[in-house]
């Protein structure tokens, strides 16, 4: 069990929290480049860290992220007049800057140019990146640390995919999934196959097909906590124990193997709401070319049917369901865990000892503000998946939805034709 308080302390994410000075410390992906380029308004209403936000790209293709409402009357700036330097709100035609800085009232102006009334009207603002189709925001205090170049993102000969789905549930429930092991063998073993055999009027198994777990270990390491498993009839040496997965401090998931790899951003919204991004990395054989991304594309992932039933024929819609059906913020302080949950328990300990870093004035873990240390950073992960050297014939959505470079991903799957014995290392 949790205590109460600190169920408090590591949910809580809005200003002043500690949690959410935290989560400031960081740069967050907060949409898909092409939301914002189909936007009629080039404009993306935003909440981060319980922050109502507006983001938008100007005329001459810089973004802004500033916050939603104008400090005159109030109207929504989702819906303002982007111009070429700033946007311009569409009731009174104040103009306000990508740095959230009040540069012109008309009226004010031409009545009272001596009073200086813009700098008292000034809203908030923070810096936008763009990388891998991902825009990204950082909320903490100057000066900012480097956007991380972790490897999938930045890979050469590589295509990428996105898939967004928005849940209505505290961040920390998707992350802790990820110190979770055992559960694969459950959610998605046992009850998948159960939920199969439902959809397809069969009378229920009630069979787990799924190998069991014979142990599990958790290791901190620079980037965060190594996850490792063994199941009946994996070899000692398997990959799965000996490299692991990297679950990334604080809110990163990095899974996958040396042809495809997946990062699972879980971007807290508010206390009771996550924007999950999974952006999936599809790297073409040693020595072999990708076909070039005009750009990156995106879908948001639907979770339940017209009739409000959960869509479970994926893996990930599996998950999301177990982490909502725990509630908008999981009451901790009444659960039993048990020795599976060895990995819960260490990352709320480091989640605490950097909420301490914090305030004590350090950077906390995978703050980069050295350019040289963040060329590409390369958690470990494991070459070889589930015994698996070679991707699948062809491209099988991680998600509910097909990509629009489904073509592409496959011409990426092709150059793994033969049966890979080289390993990707970098």
């Amino acid at each position: 069990m949790l205590p109460e308080q600190d169920n408090e302390l590591l949910t809580r994410v809005g200003p002043g929290t500690p949690m959410g000075e935290l989560m400031r410390r960081y740069w967050h992906p907060v949409a898909a480049t092409q939301e914002l380029e189909q936007s009629a308004f080039r404009t993306k209403e935003v909440t981060l860290l319980g922050e109502d936000l507006v983001m938008y790209k100007d005329r001459s293709g810089h973004y802004g992220l500033i916050e939603r409402y104008c400090s005159h009357r109030r109207v929504n700036l989702a819906i303002g007049v982007v111009e070429e330097d700033g946007i311009r709100c569409q009731y009174h035609g104040w103009k306000f800057d990508k740095t959230g800085k009040c540069v012109e009232q008309p009226f004010e102006d031409t009545m009272h140019p001596e009073a200086a009334f813009r700098g008292k009207c000034n809203l908030s603002g923070y810096p936008v990146q763009e990388l891998s189709g991902l825009l990204w925001a950082y909320m903490g205090p100057s000066p900012a640390p480097l956007l991380p170049n972790w490897g999938p993102l930045v890979w050469d000969e590589a295509v990428h995919d996105i898939a967004i789905t928005e849940l209505e549930c505290n961040w920390m429930q998707c992350q802790e999934n990820s110190l979770d092991p055992v559960h694969t063998e459950w959610l998605h073993g046992y009850f998948a196959r159960y939920y199969n055999d439902i959809m397809a009027d069969q009378a229920p198994s009630w069979q787990n097909r799924s190998k069991p777990h014979q142990k599990v270990g958790f290791d901190v390491f620079d980037y965060g906590i190594i996850k490792r498993r063994v199941s009946l009839g994996d070899a000692p040496d398997n990959d799965d124990w000996t490299i692991g997965h990297p679950i990334l401090f604080p809110n990163i998931l990095m899974v996958g193997s040396q042809y495809q790899v997946t990062m699972q951003f879980r971007v807290p919204v508010d206390d009771t709401h996550t924007r999950h991004i999974s952006i999936y990395t599809w790297r073409a054989a040693p020595g072999q070319k990708a076909p070039v991304q005009e750009s990156v594309p995106f879908r948001h992932v639907q979770i339940k049917d017209e009739m409000g039933n959960w869509i479970l024929d994926k893996t990930f819609n599996q998950d999301y369901m177990a982490w909502i059906t725990q509630g908008p913020i999981a009451k901790r302080h009444l659960e039993k865990l048990g020795e599976s949950d060895r990995g819960i328990i260490l990352f709320r300990q480091l989640l605490k000892d950097h909420i301490a870093r914090v305030q004590n004035g350090q950077d906390p873990m995978n703050t980069f503000r050295d350019p040289s240390q963040n060329v590409i950073l390369e958690p470990p992960i494991e070459h070889i998946k589930f015994s698996n050297w070679s991707p699948p014939a062809k491209y099988i959505p991680g998600e509910a939805g097909y990509s629009r470079d489904g073509e592409l991903i496959e011409q990426v799957i092709k150059t793994w034709s033969a049966p890979q014995r080289e390993l990707v290392t970098a």
